[in-house]
C-alpha cells in the first residue's frame, strides 16, 4: 500500500522559525552594521560598489550565524539554568543537537566558498580565523575556565568592522585596526554590566565569569575603568585624522554618558543600573559607528 507522507505547512514554518533563532539574529544585527559601515569607511568616495557590499555581507553574516550556533550547541546545558536563554530551540528539544552542527557547517562553507570566489581571500582567511576563535577557542574552552573569558573572545567580536574594510580593500588598515580595537574595548564592560546584573544565574551554571570569580563590586570598579579607556581610544579616529569634527562632537556626549553611567553603577552597585548600562552600550555602539559614516560622507560629500 502507497503511504503518503504529508506535510504541515505550520510544522515547516515553526521550524524555520526555530532555525532562524538558532542564528541570533538580533545580535547579528550589530554585528553586520558595523560591518557594513567597515566597509563603506573605505570607500574613499561616492562611487560605492553596491554588488561587493551586499556578497560580502552575506558571507561574513553566514559565518557570525554559523558560530553563533556552535555556541549554542556547546552551551545546551547552560542555557536551561539561565532564565534568559532557557527558551532556546535547543534547549526545548525543537532541533536536535547533530542538525544544529550540520547547519553551522553548511553556513561556514557557504560563508566561507562565498567570500573566497566573490570577495578576497583575505577576507575569507580572517573570517574562518573568527569562526574558530568564537565557536572553538571561545565557547568550548574559554568560556568554562577563566575569568577573562569576554576579553579574550572579544576578538572575535571585534572583528566584523575588519572584515567589512578587507572585503573593499583586500587590505589591512590603521583605520579598521582601530575600529577593531574600540568594539574589543567595549566587549568587556558591555557583558560585564549583564553578568553583574545576572550574578545568580551566572553561579547557579558555575560559569567563571568576573562577578562571580572576583565579585561584583571588583567587576563594577573594571567597567567602569574599561570605559574611561574605551572614551580615551574612541578619541583616536579624530586625533589620527581619520575622522572629522562632527564625530568628535558625537562621541565626546555618548561617551561621558557612558563613563558617567558606568560611575553611577560603581556608586550606587544597583542591578537596575547594571541592565541599564548593558542595553546603553548596544546604542552606544550603534550610534558610535552611524556617527563615523556619517561624518565620513559629509567629508566626501563636501
Amino acid at each position: 500500500m502507497l503511504k503518503l507522507t504529508i506535510f504541515n505547512s505550520n510544522n515547516i514554518y515553526d521550524l524555520t522559525k526555530e532555525f532562524i533563532s538558532l542564528t541570533k539574529p538580533r545580535v547579528n544585527l550589530l554585528i553586520m552594521f558595523t560591518a557594513i559601515v567597515g566597509m563603506l569607511l573605505a570607500h574613499t568616495s561616492m562611487n560605492i560598489n553596491y554588488y561587493l557590499i551586499f556578497i560580502s555581507s552575506i558571507g561574513i553574516g553566514l559565518a557570525a550565524s554559523a558560530a553563533a550556533i556552535i555556541n549554542q550547541v556547546v552551551d545546551q546545558k547552560v542555557d536551561g539554568i539561565m532564565d534568559r536563554t532557557k527558551n532556546r530551540p535547543l534547549v526545548h528539544g525543537t532541533i536536535k543537537a547533530s542538525h544544529a552542527i550540520y547547519f553551522s557547517i553548511g553556513l561556514s562553507i557557504s560563508s566561507i566558498y562565498i567570500l573566497i570566489m566573490y570577495v578576497n581571500m583575505l577576507t575569507a582567511l580572517l573570517t574562518f580565523l573568527t569562526i574558530i576563535i568564537y565557536s572553538l577557542i571561545y565557547s568550548v574552552y574559554l568560556k568554562n575556565l577563566t575569568s577573562q573569558n569576554i576579553v579574550i573572545g572579544g576578538i572575535a567580536g571585534a572583528m566584523p568592522p575588519l572584515l567589512g574594510w578587507t572585503a573593499i580593500t583586500n587590505q589591512i588598515d590603521s583605520f579598521p585596526l582601530l575600529l577593531f580595537l574600540i568594539i574589543f574595548l567595549w566587549t568587556p564592560p558591555h557583558f560585564w554590566a549583564l553578568a553583574v546584573y545576572k550574578y545568580n544565574e551566572y553561579k547557579k551554571a558555575k560559569i567563571p565569569m568576573l562577578p562571580v570569580t572576583h565579585g561584583c563590586d571588583f567587576t563594577r570598579l573594571h567597567i567602569l575603568l574599561y570605559s574611561i579607556l574605551l572614551f580615551c581610544i574612541t578619541l583616536f579616529p579624530y586625533l589620527l585624522g581619520l575622522s572629522n569634527i562632527f564625530y568628535l562632537i558625537g562621541i565626546i556626549i555618548i561617551g561621558l554618558k557612558f563613563v558617567y553611567e558606568s560611575y553611577v553603577l560603581f556608586v550606587t552597585k544597583s542591578d537596575e543600573k547594571a541592565i541599564y548600562l548593558f542595553k546603553y552600550s548596544i546604542t552606544y555602539l550603534a550610534i558610535l559607528f552611524a556617527l563615523l559614516l556619517i561624518d565620513h560622507f559629509i567629508y566626501y560629500m563636501n
